[in-house]
């Protein structure tokens, strides 16, 4: 295995005790420009009146409030360097504020996506998740440890689409560092289609164009039949594939690590788990009243098996159950996903998220 240059990107316990030249900073509402020695100088801020038998120094700028139609810049770094990662906790509805990141001082944004499905919390409601790239922890601490190297310009925005004022606690560890040659760019889509059309399948991502790999998947699938709901096919398009992709899964559970409907065999219900590269980390059960229909979080990481491509990729999963006389049904269900990858710039231009109606959970 060949070796990689360490400059203080792609840290692990292999290689944690390497002295490098990398410098550390973090963004906060402490710290705007993230700029050394000057960190918890704030003399006004959403704290200020708890502190104020303390004085400077004592928690006087923790977060921000963001009004309803209002973004915030919450990030503008000139590299080069890399996110290292995010922490945060956003307040009111996850599906009305809306994160977007913008690398080297493109115009598009690279990721784009309600801060709930980013975070593989698309539901709205808060559940565990236990994994090497997302963490979700109480009471509703989203973190972030996917590395994302920049080589002029980060500028990360915060989009409150709601009707009320959101607050927002949150913290950018980044390091200014050189970049390897190599590296690609980090990117995040969010689609979703509810309910899908019968007979067709459910598109995670296309249009891109370059060179990377897909690095994973999270989706928030809302089931509206009874009956089991994951026979369903991920096909990867790769490199001018038409028709008829290169890789080929067998099953939407089998994809996402798991076997024979998520089944817990003595229970008889679906057993939740999560993985440091996989899981069913939610399940929301009917409740018997207006709660009726169950609905499920997964997620997917091809982290030590990244889907590579040096084109163009395009990636589907059919949804599909089971009908009379042992077939497939085609099925009609609320599904919405990111898609995670690395490519070369330029980002093709991202089709528009849908508005707030539509993104809404009912």
């Amino acid at each position: 295995m060949s070796s990689i240059p360490f400059n203080g990107l792609g840290c692990h316990l292999g290689n944690l005790y390497r002295v490098s030249g990398a410098r550390t900073r973090s963004l906060s509402p402490e710290n705007f420009n993230g700029e050394k020695g000057r960190g918890g100088m704030a003399t006004e801020g959403t704290g200020a009146g708890c502190a104020r038998d303390l004085g400077r120094g004592w928690k006087i700028s923790p977060s921000i409030g963001i009004e309803p139609g209002e973004s915030r810049e919450i990030a503008n770094i000139n590299g080069p360097g890399a996110i290292q990662q995010i922490w945060m906790t956003p307040t009111g509805n996850w599906r009305f504020s809306i994160i977007r990141i913008y690398w080297d001082d493109q115009e598009q944004p690279s990721v784009e996506c309600p801060v709930g499905d980013f975070f593989a919390s698309g539901w709205g409601r808060f559940a565990p998740l236990n994994s090497l790239a997302v963490c979700v922890n109480p009471g509703s601490a989203f973190n972030s440890y996917w590395e994302m190297p920049f080589r002029k310009r980060c500028r990360i925005t915060f989009t409150n689409i709601g009707f009320e004022k959101m607050t927002l606690f949150y913290q950018i560890n980044y390091a200014l560092t050189d970049v390897p040659a190599d590296a690609a760019y980090f990117h995040a889509k969010f689609r979703r289609t509810n309910p899908m059309p019968y007979k067709q399948v459910f598109t995670l991502l296309d249009g891109v164009k370059g060179r990377g790999q897909y690095v994973g998947t999270y989706m928030a699938w809302g089931v509206n039949n009874t009956g089991w709901w994951g026979e369903g096919e991920i096909k990867f398009f790769l490199d001018g594939d038409g028709e008829f992709p290169t890789i080929c899964g067998t099953g939407t559970e089998d994809y996402f690590c798991g076997s024979y409907n998520f089944e817990n065999k003595e229970t008889k219900q679906y057993q939740e788990f999560s993985t440091p590269y996989a899981g069913l980390h939610q399940v929301i059960r009917p409740d018997g009243t207006y709660s009726s229909q169950t609905r499920f979080g997964m997620y997917r990481w091809h982290i030590p098996d990244p889907v590579r491509f040096e084109q163009d990729l395009r990636v589907t999963i059919q949804a599909l159950g089971w009908r009379a006389g042992g077939r497939y049904l085609p099925l009609q269900d609320d599904i919405a996903s990111v898609a995670f990858w690395y490519q070369t710039l330029p980002t093709a231009p991202f089709p528009s998220l849908p508005d707030r109606d539509y993104l809404e959970v009912v």
